[in-house]
């Protein structure tokens, strides 16, 4: 079981109190935003092909997001959320249940599959605070990987290295090897494989 718990993230358009149609109607709606970024980039997401791309009419989507921005707030809080998820409470590799080597090795690729579906609204959030390492979110990252670091039988300081881990896969650093530099995503994920490797010990 993780040491860490699930940090709320809800904003104003925190889907708290929904049921049944509008709750799968949100989920239809931050998918489909998912896909479109993921294809076309951020600025290609409008509300009206938002609508068109889940079937669904306008009025829905502003219901739910009441504009622009709040969907794109919705969108990272959704993407925070899942992934935290994922790491502290879904299935092995990733969540609990393997060694912490085989989690930090699955945290590196799916942090490098989060950048590709919701990148530009992370890069958006990173450079727009004034200290992005204060936020709560990023504390959650590094305790996770801290932990991991420690009960995988690293040497060092683990709190500092979680930090220098971090710093490899921050979305200004995925930006500038995926899109600056064309690098694969197959090879920043081998190379995060290859830090944590130097990092631990081998386990029998």
């Amino acid at each position: 079981m993780s040491d860490l718990r699930l940090i709320p993230l809800g904003g104003p358009s925190d889907p708290a109190g929904l049921r049944g149609d509008a709750l799968r109607n949100r989920e239809l709606l931050l998918a489909a935003a998912v896909g479109i970024i993921a294809r076309d980039g951020a600025s290609a997401l409008t509300m009206d092909g938002l609508a068109a791309a889940a079937g669904v009419g306008k009025g829905t989507v502003f219901r739910h997001f009441g504009s622009r921005s709040g969907l794109m707030l919705s969108l990272l809080t959704h993407s925070e959320a899942e992934f935290q998820r994922a790491f502290l409470s879904g299935p092995p590799p990733l969540g609990p249940g393997a060694a912490p080597a085989a989690r930090l090795k699955a945290f590196g690729r799916a942090a490098v599959d989060r950048f590709a579906a919701v990148g530009d609204l992370q890069l958006a959030a990173f450079t727009g605070n004034a200290n992005p390492y204060e936020v709560p979110a990023f504390n959650v990252l590094r305790q996770h990987v801290s932990m991991l670091l420690r009960r995988g039988g690293l040497a060092g300081d683990a709190d500092l290295v979680a930090y220098t881990l971090l710093a490899t896969i921050e979305p200004p650093a995925l930006a500038r090897q995926l899109r600056g530099l064309g690098m694969p995503a197959e090879r920043i994920t081998a190379h995060w494989d290859f830090l944590v490797d130097a990092l631990l010990p081998e386990t029998p």
